[in-house]
């Protein structure tokens, strides 16, 4: 899901993000400690063309919509960016076409950081393509837990009223 709704307990969606910084750190460490052996101009563009491609337009989108509602093509392109098997298939690619550099890193350390330090999840359809905390998961989150429902893991957001939710996706 989002940092938002995660639909996991808040305990648990921290813990999640402490596995992905485990991933984050590694593969940070291992880029530091190669620093003068990257090529910076493949380097940037392997950690820039996930959010090019699969971020910015479907955000552009959300922000234009005057109700949130955007295709699903956004949440797909997102998805699709941002999946692991997708950019384990772009570092397989680039080794054989262009060979193995230590510039590949970006791609991870752009997903892990993603996951880690912002939370952020592959989008399903039925949440706003930006997050928003739903009143569905607050009521989840109440009938798990039994008790009302805390911030999200890592944010100070409060949860948004019912009369404010929108729907975020074209059928």
């Amino acid at each position: 899901m989002d940092q938002l709704n995660t639909f996991d307990t808040p305990t648990t969606a921290r813990l999640h993000r402490a596995e992905w910084f485990a991933g984050l750190a590694l593969a940070s460490g291992l880029f530091i400690a190669h620093w003068d052996e990257i090529r910076w101009l493949p380097a940037i563009g392997l950690f820039l063309y996930i959010d090019l491609i699969g971020y910015i337009p479907g955000a552009i989108a959300y922000h234009r919509s005057p109700d949130g509602r955007i295709p699903k093509a956004y949440y797909v392109l997102y998805n699709s960016m941002h999946s692991l098997l997708s950019a384990g298939l772009v570092v397989a690619l680039w080794a054989w076409l262009i060979g193995p550099e230590w510039a590949l890193l970006a791609v991870p350390i752009h997903l892990f950081g993603d996951r880690s330090l912002f939370g952020n999840q592959l989008k399903p359809f039925g949440v706003p393509f930006e997050p928003k905390r739903l009143p569905a998961f607050d009521a989840l989150l109440r009938e798990v837990t039994g008790r009302p429902s805390p911030a999200p893991a890592g944010r100070a957001d409060s949860p948004v009223p019912a009369a404010t939710s929108r729907p975020t996706s074209v059928a």
